[in-house]
């Protein structure tokens, strides 16, 4: 388990906070992270994989017309996953991740490229990184940490 997990549990149980994972491109990364260590269902209440577009929308509730719109590599759809993930699950904040890990992508969505949402009952917020081609266990592993910095920051 890493460091910032570690963190995010404590931080999470003393704000008695509940945590949801909606995840695309880590694949299940997050939630492996925070539910390395013993007690973590006192905060984590669960994540979903949604790797394919039909998961996005018969698990999340995401629009098949706002991926056709958008594509699932934006933060329409980041956004809709991460409140997706909270409807879903009960929790009180929810993390979304969705991108290209490669290799490959395209002119307009690059390899590296992963969008985030943060819901919770406040509102989401959402923003697009730019990793770069570092190659998919790198961008993996990047987004990971990513979306448990936002969670972290989120929980003050």
């Amino acid at each position: 388990m890493t460091r910032l997990a570690r963190r995010i549990l404590a931080r999470g149980r003393a704000a008695g906070a509940m945590l949801a994972t909606a995840e695309s491109c880590t694949g299940g990364m997050i939630a492996a992270a925070l539910t390395a260590a013993p007690g973590s269902s006192d905060i984590f209440a669960g994540g979903f994989v949604t790797y394919s577009n039909a998961m996005k929308t018969t698990a999340l509730g995401v629009p098949a017309a706002l991926i056709a719109a958008h594509g699932a590599v934006s933060e329409p759809v980041a956004r809709a996953m991460a409140e997706g993930a909270l409807a879903q699950s009960g929790a009180t904040l929810a993390v979304s991740v969705t991108g290209i890990a490669g290799p490959g992508g395209s002119e307009f969505k690059p390899e590296g490229r992963v969008c985030f949402g943060l819901a919770s009952a406040a509102g989401c917020t959402t923003e697009t990184i730019d990793f770069g081609a570092l190659g998919r266990d790198r961008v993996r592993r990047a987004a990971r940490d990513h979306a448990l910095t936002l969670l972290l920051n989120a929980l003050g």
